[in-house]
């Protein structure tokens, strides 16, 4: 049980590459919603939410398994905040990459309350959440630019 919480929790491995985990798995998080994009709105939403009970589990799971607080090989996260980041952004990978780096900015500037919640949360609730925020922040900064843009 212990590899498919750390196969899920590591984003299928991809936490392990070397360098930036976060960015590795946010970049993950792309194939997964060219998948999910497909759905309808309703069932977007249903798989994310799902994803996020999933991933609050894994992460808690696999920060107890790794005995360490918030280890970077933990992407779920990540991936999390990117599918928030990308509801509704128009069906184009250059919007994607835009939203990749947008959310990587909120993800490493953690603006409040993303960063009151990394500090004040723990277990695999606090490992999600912060993404939730800085995700939530990257999808009204994108649908903002898309809408100036009139993409």
């Amino acid at each position: 049980m212990d590899k498919i919480i750390m196969a899920i929790a590591s984003g299928f491995y991809t936490g392990y590459l070397p360098k930036a985990p976060g960015t590795w798995g946010s970049l993950a998080a792309l194939p997964i919603h060219f998948l999910l994009v497909r759905l309808s709105t309703n069932s977007y939403f249903s798989a994310l939410g799902l994803l996020f009970v999933i991933a609050i589990i894994t992460a808690g799971s696999a920060e107890k398994i790794i005995d360490r607080q918030d280890p970077g090989v933990i992407v779920i996260d990540e991936i999390i905040g990117m599918l928030i980041t990308l509801i509704h952004a128009p069906n184009h990978i250059l919007i994607w990459l835009l939203g990749f780096l947008i959310f990587r900015f909120f993800d490493i500037v953690k603006p409040f309350p993303a960063g009151w919640v990394d500090k004040r949360l723990h277990g695999g609730t606090g490992i999600v959440l912060d993404d939730v925020v800085a995700g939530i922040y990257s999808l009204m900064v994108l649908q903002l630019i898309c809408y100036l843009f009139n993409w």
